[in-house]
């Protein structure tokens, strides 16, 4: 039988944490529920304990942090993340879990925007806006077609789990998440699921203009780091016809009379055409960096596989 653990992070929330507990131990008797508390002032760390839970601390703040945390101090089969403002309904959980249990998904996704119920739930200005953004912009660099990329209901495998490096301190480990499964090879499935509403009185974390432009950042990093190759040739090729439009008049001016007075305009024009050439060349460059990275993850997810193969066999003997 598959060792389930239920991850709940939670920041300030004794409002809503001992119904998640108690929801996700009705449709999981027999799994382990970890509440990670990342510095609450409030109650939600008794609360926690006083509902059974096992209660874990992660002091530097930020979400990422916390799943950093989970990830690597927790062992099990099967891992749940879910957050603990009860916006995510427990009985989904079995449909999630399924598709990693039976091995065709190394990472389940609950949908929340397929079925509508996030836009009809949802009273956030401009949260679905950016949810849009940050899933059109991936399913683009990625070539794929995932429904909702920044929820926070999650089951993964423990090979997904314990071969993550996270890196995200904060809000953005969900995008984060997914760009990883993507950029590694990773199976993801995604299951439709109702949402929810935070309760009237619970008070959401996220900050839209701030943590929206977190989210960004961190897109145009991954596709630096992901994909540098067009990264890269995409900003030199604008340089490049900078260059061209600076150094157009300077050339026109040298077929008509054989001379050039536009003189800094040649000198900006040869600057920005050199620096085309160079920043193309780094891409070039980082991308063999990168092809080489993932040549070397795929050998060490070879040599974890084995290993957990021989952990297993062991302990079957």
């Amino acid at each position: 039988m598959s060792k389930i653990a239920v991850l709940i992070p939670c920041y300030n929330e004794e409002q809503t944490v001992e119904k998640v507990i108690k929801d996700f131990r009705k449709e999981l008797p027999e799994a382990d529920i970890y509440v990670y508390d990342n510095n609450s002032k409030d109650r939600t760390a008794e609360i926690a304990i006083n509902n059974g839970a096992i209660l874990k601390h992660e002091y530097k703040q930020g979400k990422g942090n916390v799943v950093r945390s989970m990830f690597h101090d927790v062992d099990a089969d099967i891992y749940i993340m879910v957050d603990g403002d009860d916006t995510y309904p427990a009985e989904f959980v079995h449909q999630l879990i399924k598709p990693v249990e039976d091995g065709q998904a190394d990472m389940c996704i609950g949908d929340r925007l397929s079925n509508g119920t996030y836009q009809k739930e949802n009273k956030r200005l401009f949260h679905e806006f950016g949810n849009n953004l940050v899933r059109k912009s991936i399913n683009i660099l990625f070539k794929t077609n995932l429904k909702d990329i920044m929820t926070g209901y999650r089951v993964f495998n423990k090979k997904f789990v314990k071969n993550m490096p996270v890196m995200t301190p904060k809000f953005e480990i969900e995008t984060e998440m997914s760009l990883y499964a993507l950029d590694k090879g990773f199976v993801i499935k995604e299951i439709p699921i109702d949402y929810r509403d935070r309760p009237e009185g619970s008070v959401s974390k996220l900050n839209t203009i701030s943590d929206g432009m977190k989210v960004v950042k961190t897109i145009i990093k991954m596709y630096k780091n992901y994909k540098p190759l067009k990264f890269f040739t995409y900003i030199a090729i604008i340089i490049f016809l900078l260059g061209l439009l600076v150094g157009m008049p300077v050339i026109v001016e040298f077929f008509k009379t054989n001379y050039i007075t536009k003189v800094p305009s040649a000198i900006l024009a040869t600057g920005l055409v050199i620096l085309a050439v160079i920043v193309g060349q780094c891409g070039v460059i980082l991308d063999t960096v990168v092809k080489i990275n993932k040549e070397n993850y795929q050998l060490n997810l070879l040599k974890y596989e084995q290993m957990e193969r021989l952990i297993k066999n062991n302990n079957k003997e």
